[in-house]
């Protein structure tokens, strides 16, 4: 199977990092057993990420070898994340095979590439990185105007003035009225109950989230 990205046809081969099923520990779909899809590398080095071990390593597969795992797991949901699952040029035609394939998929991405030619059928979670990330120079804002309302915006927190500018690029771009808006506590960082409060106070249009992977198994590659 091959797909044609900016004019190239790309063999649909990824390196993939792993795959597992687990419940979706975040997004609305919190909860859900899903089969998450790791595929490896990412551009970005955000201060708080927690899955660097995707960075490198991983083995390539052919998209049908990773249908095969897929379908193995008997699970209607599926995410495809990473690392940063768009900078592999496969993926998009690995998240249209799964949508053709019957599956309900959702995609887990940076917020730093163009969601523009992901699969229509996809619901894209994307980040928009705040300054305790070290990454903010890399949100791609012309990703804004592309959001659909079954997409789903992400801003991780770690502290006060973290919390200040999404509250402000809430207001500035109209974020909750394109689709919903996730905010999370960096684990460590900022205390949940604190970010809840400030939530209420300012009664942002937003939906709290902690990450319950972590909740049930701390950091645990697999789960």
């Amino acid at each position: 199977m091959t797909s044609s990205i900016d004019g190239t046809a790309v063999a649909a081969r990824l390196r993939i990092t792993e795959i597992f099923a687990s419940l979706q520990g975040e997004s609305s779909r919190v909860g859900l057993p899903t089969v998450f899809v790791r595929l490896t590398g990412c551009p970005l080095r955000c201060t708080w990420c927690d899955t660097a071990y995707a960075f490198s390593g991983g083995n390539t597969r052919t998209l049908d070898d990773i249908l095969a795992e897929v379908a193995s797991h008997g699970l209607r949901h599926v995410c495809v994340t990473g690392g940063e699952p768009l900078a592999q040029k496969g993926c998009l035609a690995l998240l249209s095979a799964l949508c053709e394939a019957g599956y309900e998929v959702s995609l887990e991405t940076s917020g730093a590439l163009d969601i523009a030619e992901v699969d229509a059928r996809v619901a894209r979670i994307v980040d928009l990185k705040a300054p305790g990330s070290g990454e903010l120079a890399r949100n791609r804002y012309e990703n804004i105007p592309l959001l659909r309302a079954h997409d789903e915006l992400k801003i991780v927190l770690a502290d006060a003035a973290d919390y200040d500018w999404a509250r402000q690029q809430i207001a500035e771009h109209r974020l909750a009225e394109r689709c919903s808006v996730l905010l999370s506590p960096v684990a460590g960082a900022l205390e949940p109950a604190t970010l809840a409060e400030w939530i209420l106070r300012d009664r942002l249009p937003v939906r709290f989230q902690l990450q319950l992977h972590k909740i049930l198994w701390n950091d645990a590659r697999g789960r």
